[in-house]
C-alpha cells in the first residue's frame, strides 16, 4: 500500500485560502491596520486578527462557506482525484495544511472528494457564539523552519509511527505540495519515494537548492508538476509495475 500526502492551499485548491476569505470581507478587501500586523512565521495569529475582524463586520459562517465552496481546484487536480477514486484500495491518502479544517471540508465536500482522505490534519476552526469565525494553533514544535503553529515533518514523522504501531508500514510515499513548509517534511522521505513539488513555487526551488548546495541529500525522487495530471500519470506507472 501506498502513502499519499497532499497539501491544500495552492496544491489542490489553486489559491491561497486565506487570501480567498478576503472576497467575503466589506469591500472585499482588508483595512491597512490589520495588514499591518501581519510577523513573519506567525500567519496564524494574523488570520486570528484577521477573522475577528470580519466577525466584527458582520460577515457570518454562510459567506466563509460560499467563499471557501467556490474556489477553483488546481489544474488536473479533477483528474487526479477521479484516478485515487477508481485506484482508492492501493493509496492510503492524507492531508496536512496550515489552512484550517472548517475551510477545508467546505471545499472538498462541494467538489465532491471529501471521503478520499483518511485523515485531514489542519489548524482547528470553528464559529463561536457570537458566529465569529475562529482559528487556533495546531501544535507547538520546535522546528526552526517551520511557522510557529505548525510543523509538517512532526506531523507526518508521528502518523508514520502510528500507523507502524497498528502494523500498517508503507511501500512508498508520495508527497504533492508547493510551500516551503512541504518541503520541511519532504526532506525526511527515502530514496523509495517521490515528492511532487508544483513547479516554480517555494518548495520546487527549495528542492533544487538543496540538490547543488549538498547533492544527494535529498533522497526522494523529485517529480515537478504544472498540472495535477502529471502526477496522476506518474502514478498510474507506478502501479502498473
Amino acid at each position: 500500500k501506498y502513502l499519499l500526502i497532499f497539501d491544500f492551499d495552492e496544491t489542490i485548491i489553486n489559491e491561497n485560502s486565506d487570501d480567498s476569505i478576503v472576497r467575503a470581507a466589506p469591500g472585499q478587501a482588508l483595512p491597512e491596520h490589520i495588514r499591518q500586523t501581519f510577523r513573519e512565521g506567525f500567519y496564524n495569529e494574523y488570520m486570528q486578527r484577521v477573522l475577528a475582524y470580519m466577525g466584527d463586520q458582520g460577515v457570518k459562517m454562510g459567506d466563509f462557506k460560499t467563499v471557501y465552496e467556490n474556489i477553483p481546484l488546481s489544474p488536473g487536480m479533477p483528474d487526479l482525484f477521479q484516478f485515487l477514486s477508481k485506484n482508492h484500495e492501493l493509496f492510503e491518502i492524507i492531508l496536512i495544511s496550515d489552512a484550517n479544517m472548517f475551510g477545508i471540508e467546505c471545499n472538498l465536500r462541494a467538489a465532491g472528494f471529501y471521503s478520499l482522505f483518511r485523515k485531514i490534519f489542519s489548524n482547528p476552526s470553528g464559529f463561536d457564539k457570537r458566529g465569529y469565525f475562529t482559528l487556533g494553533p495546531y501544535h507547538s514544535h520546535k522546528c526552526l523552519d517551520c511557522p510557529a503553529n505548525m510543523c509538517k515533518r512532526k506531523i507526518l514523522t508521528e502518523y508514520l509511527a502510528e500507523r507502524a504501531q497498528e502494523e500498517v508500514e508503507f511501500e512508498r510515499v508520495f508527497y504533492v505540495g508547493d510551500g516551503a513548509n512541504d518541503f520541511c517534511p519532504s526532506v525526511t522521505l527515502t530514496s523509495a519515494d517521490v515528492a511532487f513539488p508544483r513547479k516554480g513555487y517555494p518548495m520546487h526551488r527549495m528542492t533544487q537548492e538543496m540538490e547543488k548546495k549538498q547533492p544527494g541529500a535529498f533522497q526522494a525522487t523529485v517529480v515537478p508538476w504544472e498540472s495535477a495530471a502529471e502526477v496522476a500519470r506518474y502514478l498510474q506507472e507506478v502501479i502498473k509495475k
